[in-house]
C-alpha cells in the first residue's frame, strides 16, 4: 500500500496553511494498492518529537470504506473522527513549541481485514486496540514542520 499527499513530499516540510499557524486545513491524502479483503481503512497522525512521554496525536480517522482512495483537503463528510490531543474530534495541524526544532508528523494508514467498530471520539489507544491483529497492510508518510522564534 502507498500513501502520498499533493500538499507535501515524504520527509519534507508541511506547508504553513496546514498548521496551527496557518489555516489549520487538513492536507489532501491519496493512497493506492489497498489489499484484497480489506474491510476498513483507518488513519493515525502523530508527532513523536513532542516534548512529552507519548507522541502528540494530531488526527484519527476510522470507518473509511475499502474502495476509498484518499481524503480531500478539509474533508469531513462520512468520516469517523477520533479525539486528538488538542481536545477535538478533527484534524489538528502541526504547532510545535517555538524554537523546539523540526518535528516529524507520521501519517499511518491501515488496511483492516475486519471493521474496527470505532465510534466518534475514540482515542489512539482505542484505535490501536481495535486494529490489533486486523492489519492487512500499512502505509506511512512523514511530513516535517518547525516553528521558528
Amino acid at each position: 500500500m502507498r500513501l502520498t499527499s499533493s500538499a507535501f513530499q515524504h520527509d519534507q516540510p508541511i506547508p504553513k496553511r496546514f498548521t496551527g499557524e496557518g489555516e489549520d486545513a487538513s492536507p489532501e491524502l491519496s493512497w493506492s494498492d489497498v489489499p484484497a479483503g480489506t474491510q476498513e481503512i483507518c488513519l493515525l497522525c502523530d508527532d513523536p518529537d513532542a516534548p512529552r512521554a507519548e507522541p502528540w496525536v494530531h488526527w484519527l480517522v476510522a470507518g473509511m470504506q475499502a474502495n476509498r482512495t484518499g481524503l480531500a483537503e478539509n474533508e469531513t463528510k462520512g468520516l469517523v473522527f477520533g479525539h486528538n490531543d488538542f481536545g477535538n474530534d478533527a484534524w489538528g495541524g502541526p504547532m510545535p513549541p517555538q524554537g523546539h526544532g523540526v518535528h516529524h508528523y507520521h501519517f499511518r494508514l491501515f488496511a483492516l481485514k475486519r471493521a474496527s467498530g470505532l465510534k466518534a471520539g475514540f482515542t489512539k489507544a482505542q484505535l490501536l486496540a481495535a486494529i490489533d491483529g486486523a492489519i492487512l497492510a500499512e502505509a506511512r508518510l512523514t511530513g516535517t514542520y518547525e516553528r521558528k522564534k
